[in-house]
């Protein structure tokens, strides 16, 4: 992180690009997974500008692809998604980062990253269905338990009150959609 970035930062999980979107297999064999992978995680780097961004990792593929798209790098190996978040907002708030706006590496219209949140509060950005978390702005010194998986919106606001965060819910169109499934990518492919 540069020392000027202090307000705000972005941080993205990428997994390894070879075992990513492994739901889609059924669609797209291995190398368009990975291709696939690759470019929806540059889209969401993009989308972070002007802000720094920390990928959380544990594979030297992501931690080079990170490095070369102008991210910093947190080594997770062996942690999960929850906690290498976790361990990538301790890193920012060490690094004098007071807000991390947590972004997945698969929202192929990301826009607007450096926009979203503000001090001392949580800002949640579920998923169309309303399940899942596609992004989390969270004060970096509050302690702030992720929970990814089913039904993480709904935990994720549960945690903001145990917290007594004020917790700010956005809807937004562009940031709801995630590819995970087949049919996900039927919006990516209408939309294009």
């Amino acid at each position: 992180m540069t020392p000027e970035a202090t307000a705000r930062a972005v941080l993205v999980p990428v997994k390894s690009f070879r075992a990513a979107k492994l739901r889609l297999a059924t669609v797209l064999d291995t190398h368009a997974r990975e291709a696939f992978a690759r470019e929806l995680a540059s889209r969401v780097i993009s989308a972070a500008a002007p802000l720094p961004v920390l990928v959380v990792c544990d594979d030297d593929d992501v931690a080079t692809w990170a490095t070369e798209h102008g991210a910093s790098v947190a080594w997770t190996p062996g942690l999960g998604l929850s906690a290498a978040v976790m361990a990538g907002v301790e890193r920012l708030c060490a690094d004098g980062v007071a807000l991390a706006i947590v972004a997945h590496a698969d929202l192929p219209f990301a826009a607007g990253l450096a926009t979203l949140g503000e001090a001392g509060t949580v800002t949640l950005v579920p998923d169309r269905r309303r399940d899942g978390t596609n992004v989390a702005a969270v004060p970096t010194g509050a302690g702030f338990c992720f929970a990814y998986g089913a039904g993480s919106f709904e935990r994720h606001r549960l945690e903001a009150a145990r917290l007594g965060l004020p917790c700010q819910i956005v809807y937004d169109r562009r940031l709801a959609i995630d590819i995970d499934l087949p049919e996900d990518l039927a919006l990516y492919n209408v939309t294009t």
